[in-house]
């Protein structure tokens, strides 16, 4: 898997995600993705919401070079949840954009994640293919961008 698109995916063959790395793909996942994952969940646990899912705005920032002053960039629209298991696990979530069922759904599984018990289950059947999807994704992205590749060079005419 790459660590390009997140930086956050754990390098290839590497089966521990890590509870950062688990967060960061489950707000990349779609929405359909994280349905379809529910929906085939054996042994469903009862979930009781504690807060949200709440849309509210952050403020972006920036700097120029890396190095400059920050600066104010502009606000984007953030959701957010969080939820307890029937076990006591706590699980949030945090996604850009208002899909709240997509963020509900997100701390969900991040609240299973945490259960060891139930760790691989999560990592091989939700998170190993939201990284496949988004590392294929990279690649379509690079194969469009070096099709538009275009090689200068100086041709040298000879001795006039």
């Amino acid at each position: 898997m790459s660590n390009e698109h997140s930086g956050a995916t754990p390098a290839a063959g590497e089966t521990d995600f890590g509870r950062k790395a688990a967060m960061a793909l489950l707000a990349q996942a779609t929405v359909q993705e994280l349905t379809q994952f529910w929906g085939q969940w054996a042994d469903k646990p009862r979930v009781e919401t504690l807060r949200g899912p709440e849309t509210g705005l952050v403020m972006v920032r920036g700097r120029i070079g890396g190095g400059g002053a920050p600066f104010n960039l502009g606000e984007a629209t953030v959701t957010r949840a969080t939820v307890r298991l029937g076990s006591g696990a706590v699980g949030h979530a945090y996604a850009l954009g208002r899909q709240g069922e997509k963020v509900r759904l997100a701390a969900v599984f991040d609240a299973i994640w945490q259960e060891p018990v139930h760790r691989r289950a999560v990592e091989d059947a939700i998170l190993t293919p939201i990284a496949q999807r988004l590392d294929d994704n990279l690649e379509h992205r690079r194969a469009e961008t070096a099709a538009t590749k275009v090689d200068f060079f100086t041709m040298v005419r000879g001795d006039d």
